[in-house]
């Protein structure tokens, strides 16, 4: 599927400079890639940095092309959704090595993000950010209803009873988004549940636990608290927190600046920490920079991948507010960038994270999940079903990829 070829899009020049290029989709973190990459070239003045912005639609099939066409990037953003299939065709420089070389301080990221980029016990990847989810409330619909707002000590018990006050049908106000997505909603709530998406090998879907954290979400559609899934394919539960439509919501850190831009969340937005189900569990998620196996310029590639997992990177980066960097020590700048929210609740949430679940194949048995829960999720009930059926379709899934 992936064929590793030759880097493209730089070289050497007449004066013995190497021009690395680096892969990325996301548009809001340019300006602050510009000033690590600055600072990169000002401690390296024979490289030079040069940045192909791919939109996120297109990322992953133009990376797919270049590969095969030896043009892929030098340097590229990587995610866990793909990184398995990509280490596993060859496709990506091991890192093992250069970092037990140049003591790169991988153990200043967090854990569970590294983990995530190792395959086979090779690393592949270096974290540069990472993604945790909260619970984000409108202070001002909390006001009116005249609810405390959320913190530590909230249970999902009570985000229902919150939910059933704040929805008032009248306005078209929902007090919560139950919405079908994987990593923002339906794998915090199973791992909250004490459940499990992906385990040696094995879905989770069908355990009576993850079974359990679903039905905490398609309970809330039910009773009318939240908006079905039909209604959010267009408006999506993001959204409709933005448009004061919905009281509470979970979704990412990432998503703090955006948030902010818009007056009316950066007056009476809130953040908390996700409540306990059965425990605390948020999903961590974080990119990772790494290295075309097929680069020719591998040597100064790596002392930018290196370069970037290290504290001068990550110190702008969180200046930047784009995202949380993932060096330890590092993110106060973030939170200090967006003073009106409590982002600290996102760093604290790390104590309860769970890694993004993967396998070589991730996408094969992700495309399973929306058309089996899908009428679960739009009011019709069914959910037992419908889980344990996506359990038995992922689990063969996964067998088709173990044994391929």
């Amino acid at each position: 599927m992936l064929a590793a070829c030759s880097g493209g899009g730089g070289g050497t020049d007449s004066g013995g400079r190497t021009t690395l290029s680096y892969g990325m989709w996301d548009p809001a973190q340019v300006p602050g890639m510009e000033k690590i990459i600055a600072a990169f070239e000002k401690r390296n003045p024979r490289i030079s940095v040069r940045i192909q912005l791919t939109p996120w639609a297109s990322y992953w099939t133009t990376l797919k092309t270049s590969m095969r066409g030896g043009t892929a990037p030098d340097v590229f953003w990587m995610n866990a959704v793909n990184f398995q299939l990509y280490a596993a065709n060859g496709v990506l420089e091991p890192l093992s090595g250069h970092i037990k070389a140049d003591a790169t301080p991988v153990d200043r990221h967090p854990k569970a993000l590294v983990k995530l980029y190792s395959y086979r016990g090779t690393q592949y990847g270096l974290p540069k950010d990472f993604d945790t989810i909260g619970l984000w409330y409108n202070k001002q619909l909390f006001d009116k209803a005249g609810i405390t707002y959320p913190d530590a000590s909230w249970t999902w018990d009570d985000v229902r009873d919150a939910a059933a006050e704040l929805t008032d049908p009248r306005r078209r106000v929902h007090g919560f988004a139950a919405e079908m997505d994987r990593q923002i909603k339906i794998y915090p709530a199973i791992c909250g549940a004490d459940g499990y998406v992906l385990e040696n090998g094995r879905s989770g879907f069908g355990d009576e636990r993850s079974i359990d954290g679903m039905r905490y979400l398609t309970d809330m559609i039910d009773r009318g608290w939240s908006p079905p899934q039909s209604a959010m394919v267009e408006s999506v539960g993001r959204v409709r927190y933005w448009s004061e439509k919905v009281a509470m919501n979970y979704d990412l850190s990432a998503m703090a600046g955006q948030m902010y831009a818009v007056p009316a969340l950066k007056d009476h937005g809130g953040i908390a920490v996700l409540p306990r189900g059965k425990r605390r569990a948020t999903i961590i998620h974080g990119l990772a920079n790494v290295i075309s196996a097929k680069s020719d310029k591998k040597a100064a590639a790596w002392k930018f991948v290196h370069f970037m997992a290290g504290r001068e990177a990550a110190e702008i980066q969180a200046k930047a507010g784009a995202t949380i960097s993932s060096y330890e020590g590092t993110q106060d700048a973030w939170i200090k960038s967006m003073p009106e929210f409590d982002l600290k609740n996102f760093i604290e949430m790390q104590e309860y994270a769970v890694p993004y679940p993967s396998s070589k194949n991730t996408a094969v048995w992700e495309n399973l999940q929306y058309p089996l829960l899908g009428a679960a999720f739009s009011g019709k009930g069914g959910i037992e079903n419908a889980a344990r059926t996506l359990g038995e379709q992922m689990d063969r899934a996964l067998k088709e990829e173990r044994d391929s």
